[in-house]
Protein backbone atom coordinates (compact mmCIF):
# COMPACT_ATOMS: atom_id res chain seq x y z
CA UNK A 1 0.00 0.00 0.00
CA UNK A 2 0.99 3.63 0.11
CA UNK A 3 0.87 4.00 -3.66
CA UNK A 4 -0.11 7.49 -4.76
CA UNK A 5 -0.22 6.56 -8.44
CA UNK A 6 -3.60 6.02 -10.09
CA UNK A 7 -3.07 2.50 -11.45
CA UNK A 8 -6.56 1.98 -12.87
CA UNK A 9 -9.82 3.92 -13.17
CA UNK A 10 -11.77 3.88 -9.93
CA UNK A 11 -15.03 1.94 -9.92
CA UNK A 12 -18.14 2.93 -8.01
CA UNK A 13 -17.34 0.16 -5.53
CA UNK A 14 -13.84 1.55 -5.01
CA UNK A 15 -15.21 4.98 -4.15
CA UNK A 16 -17.92 3.65 -1.84
CA UNK A 17 -15.58 1.37 0.11
CA UNK A 18 -13.00 4.13 0.60
CA UNK A 19 -15.69 6.56 1.74
CA UNK A 20 -17.04 4.00 4.22
CA UNK A 21 -13.54 3.26 5.49
CA UNK A 22 -12.80 6.92 6.06
CA UNK A 23 -16.24 7.51 7.54
CA UNK A 24 -15.37 4.89 10.13
CA UNK A 25 -12.18 6.78 11.00
CA UNK A 26 -14.09 10.06 11.23
CA UNK A 27 -16.84 8.70 13.48
CA UNK A 28 -14.40 6.79 15.71
CA UNK A 29 -12.37 9.93 16.21
CA UNK A 30 -15.49 11.99 16.89
CA UNK A 31 -16.75 9.54 19.53
CA UNK A 32 -13.44 9.49 21.38
CA UNK A 33 -13.19 13.28 21.18
CA UNK A 34 -16.73 13.62 22.61
CA UNK A 35 -15.87 11.23 25.43
CA UNK A 36 -12.74 13.22 26.20
CA UNK A 37 -14.79 16.42 26.28
CA UNK A 38 -17.35 14.85 28.63
CA UNK A 39 -14.55 13.62 30.92
CA UNK A 40 -13.01 17.10 30.94
CA UNK A 41 -16.31 18.77 31.81
CA UNK A 42 -16.97 16.29 34.60
CA UNK A 43 -13.49 16.92 36.03
CA UNK A 44 -14.20 20.65 36.02
CA UNK A 45 -17.78 20.63 37.29
CA UNK A 46 -17.99 17.37 39.22
CA UNK A 47 -20.13 14.27 38.66
CA UNK A 48 -23.31 16.34 38.86
CA UNK A 49 -22.38 17.75 35.44
CA UNK A 50 -22.92 14.37 33.80
CA UNK A 51 -26.59 14.79 32.91
CA UNK A 52 -26.21 18.33 31.57
CA UNK A 53 -23.07 17.61 29.55
CA UNK A 54 -24.35 14.48 27.84
CA UNK A 55 -27.75 16.06 27.07
CA UNK A 56 -29.39 12.67 26.56
CA UNK A 57 -26.55 11.27 24.45
CA UNK A 58 -25.49 8.47 26.76
CA UNK A 59 -22.05 7.00 26.99
CA UNK A 60 -23.59 3.60 26.26
CA UNK A 61 -24.72 4.82 22.86
CA UNK A 62 -21.32 6.37 22.20
CA UNK A 63 -19.68 3.03 22.98
CA UNK A 64 -21.94 1.22 20.51
CA UNK A 65 -21.29 3.86 17.85
CA UNK A 66 -17.55 3.44 18.44
CA UNK A 67 -17.77 -0.30 17.81
CA UNK A 68 -19.87 0.27 14.69
CA UNK A 69 -17.50 2.89 13.28
CA UNK A 70 -14.39 0.84 13.94
CA UNK A 71 -16.18 -2.04 12.23
CA UNK A 72 -16.68 0.14 9.15
CA UNK A 73 -12.96 0.76 8.94
CA UNK A 74 -12.10 -2.89 9.61
CA UNK A 75 -14.37 -4.35 6.92
CA UNK A 76 -13.68 -1.74 4.25
CA UNK A 77 -9.94 -1.32 4.73
CA UNK A 78 -7.82 -1.96 1.62
CA UNK A 79 -4.86 -4.23 2.30
CA UNK A 80 -2.54 -5.95 -0.12
CA UNK A 81 -1.83 -8.83 2.29
CA UNK A 82 -4.90 -11.01 2.72
CA UNK A 83 -3.76 -12.67 5.94
CA UNK A 84 -3.52 -9.28 7.65
CA UNK A 85 -7.10 -8.52 6.66
CA UNK A 86 -8.33 -11.85 8.01
CA UNK A 87 -6.39 -11.34 11.24
CA UNK A 88 -7.88 -7.87 11.68
CA UNK A 89 -11.41 -9.18 11.26
CA UNK A 90 -10.77 -11.90 13.83
CA UNK A 91 -9.60 -9.31 16.35
CA UNK A 92 -12.76 -7.33 15.68
CA UNK A 93 -14.92 -10.41 16.32
CA UNK A 94 -13.10 -10.86 19.64
CA UNK A 95 -13.82 -7.19 20.39
CA UNK A 96 -17.54 -7.74 19.77
CA UNK A 97 -17.52 -10.74 22.13
CA UNK A 98 -15.81 -8.56 24.74
CA UNK A 99 -18.55 -5.94 24.28
CA UNK A 100 -21.17 -8.63 24.89
CA UNK A 101 -19.34 -9.58 28.10
CA UNK A 102 -19.42 -5.94 29.21
CA UNK A 103 -23.18 -5.90 28.64
CA UNK A 104 -23.50 -9.12 30.64
CA UNK A 105 -21.48 -8.09 33.69
CA UNK A 106 -22.94 -4.58 33.57
CA UNK A 107 -26.49 -5.97 33.48
CA UNK A 108 -27.26 -4.15 30.25
CA UNK A 109 -25.07 -1.12 30.98
CA UNK A 110 -21.59 -1.85 29.56
CA UNK A 111 -20.10 1.35 31.00
CA UNK A 112 -20.68 0.48 34.67
CA UNK A 113 -17.88 -2.13 34.87
CA UNK A 114 -15.42 0.38 33.37
CA UNK A 115 -15.64 2.66 36.38
CA UNK A 116 -15.30 0.16 39.20
CA UNK A 117 -12.23 0.20 41.43
CA UNK A 118 -9.97 -1.03 39.97
CA UNK A 119 -11.62 -0.88 36.53
CA UNK A 120 -10.18 -4.24 35.47
CA UNK A 121 -13.05 -4.68 32.98
CA UNK A 122 -11.42 -2.01 30.83
CA UNK A 123 -9.16 -4.80 29.57
CA UNK A 124 -12.15 -5.87 27.49
CA UNK A 125 -11.75 -2.68 25.43
CA UNK A 126 -8.23 -3.56 24.35
CA UNK A 127 -9.32 -5.62 21.30
CA UNK A 128 -11.29 -2.69 19.85
CA UNK A 129 -8.33 -0.40 20.51
CA UNK A 130 -6.12 -2.88 18.66
CA UNK A 131 -8.44 -2.71 15.66
CA UNK A 132 -8.35 1.08 15.60
CA UNK A 133 -4.62 0.98 16.25
CA UNK A 134 -4.13 -1.36 13.28
CA UNK A 135 -5.90 1.19 11.08
CA UNK A 136 -3.75 4.07 12.32
CA UNK A 137 -0.55 2.01 12.04
CA UNK A 138 -1.45 0.95 8.50
CA UNK A 139 -1.88 4.58 7.50
CA UNK A 140 1.38 5.46 9.23
CA UNK A 141 3.17 2.76 7.26
CA UNK A 142 1.57 3.69 3.95
CA UNK A 143 1.54 7.47 4.11
CA UNK A 144 3.99 8.41 6.86
CA UNK A 145 1.31 9.55 9.28
CA UNK A 146 3.70 8.96 12.16
CA UNK A 147 1.09 9.72 14.80
CA UNK A 148 -0.60 6.53 13.64
CA UNK A 149 2.23 4.42 15.07
CA UNK A 150 2.04 6.30 18.38
CA UNK A 151 -1.72 5.79 18.60
CA UNK A 152 -1.38 2.08 17.89
CA UNK A 153 0.91 1.78 20.92
CA UNK A 154 -0.64 4.32 23.27
CA UNK A 155 -4.31 3.31 23.04
CA UNK A 156 -4.00 -0.32 24.28
CA UNK A 157 -1.26 0.70 26.74
CA UNK A 158 -3.51 3.41 28.16
CA UNK A 159 -6.36 0.93 28.64
CA UNK A 160 -4.04 -1.57 30.34
CA UNK A 161 -2.63 0.92 32.84
CA UNK A 162 -6.08 2.37 33.48
CA UNK A 163 -7.57 -1.08 34.07
CA UNK A 164 -5.03 -2.01 36.76
CA UNK A 165 -5.49 1.31 38.55
CA UNK A 166 -2.03 2.61 37.68
CA UNK A 167 -3.35 6.00 36.53
CA UNK A 168 -4.58 8.74 38.82
CA UNK A 169 -7.73 10.61 37.87
CA UNK A 170 -5.75 13.47 36.34
CA UNK A 171 -3.40 11.11 34.51
CA UNK A 172 -6.35 9.16 33.06
CA UNK A 173 -7.97 12.40 31.91
CA UNK A 174 -4.75 13.70 30.37
CA UNK A 175 -4.18 10.40 28.59
CA UNK A 176 -7.68 10.41 27.10
CA UNK A 177 -7.33 14.03 25.98
CA UNK A 178 -3.95 13.29 24.42
CA UNK A 179 -5.35 10.31 22.50
CA UNK A 180 -8.31 12.40 21.31
CA UNK A 181 -6.08 15.23 20.06
CA UNK A 182 -3.77 12.79 18.29
CA UNK A 183 -6.72 11.05 16.64
CA UNK A 184 -8.18 14.35 15.43
CA UNK A 185 -4.80 15.30 13.93
CA UNK A 186 -4.55 11.85 12.31
CA UNK A 187 -8.11 11.97 10.99
CA UNK A 188 -7.73 15.41 9.43
CA UNK A 189 -4.57 14.32 7.63
CA UNK A 190 -6.20 11.12 6.36
CA UNK A 191 -9.75 11.82 5.23
CA UNK A 192 -8.85 14.53 2.72
CA UNK A 193 -6.42 12.36 0.77
CA UNK A 194 -7.39 11.53 -2.84
CA UNK A 195 -9.56 8.42 -2.91
CA UNK A 196 -7.24 6.46 -5.20
CA UNK A 197 -4.49 6.56 -2.53
CA UNK A 198 -6.40 3.90 -0.59
CA UNK A 199 -6.89 1.61 -3.59
CA UNK A 200 -3.37 1.35 -4.95
CA UNK A 201 -2.63 -1.39 -7.46
CA UNK A 202 -5.50 -3.89 -7.32
CA UNK A 203 -3.49 -6.48 -9.24
CA UNK A 204 -1.20 -6.78 -6.21
CA UNK A 205 -3.96 -7.75 -3.78
CA UNK A 206 -3.54 -11.17 -2.20
CA UNK A 207 -6.54 -13.43 -1.43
Amino acid sequence: MGEKTLFQPLTKEDRITVILYRTGIFISTSVIAICAYIALEISRSGPEAYSSVTSGLTLDILLLVLYFSVGLSVFFIHLYVGKFYRMLKKIYYVAVVCLAVLFLIGHGNPLIPLFRTPPISSLLLIPISLCLGFVTAKEAFCFRLIEGYLLAIIMPAYLFFYSVGALSGNAALFGLLFIAVMLVFFMLRKIFMPIHFDIGDKSAYQP
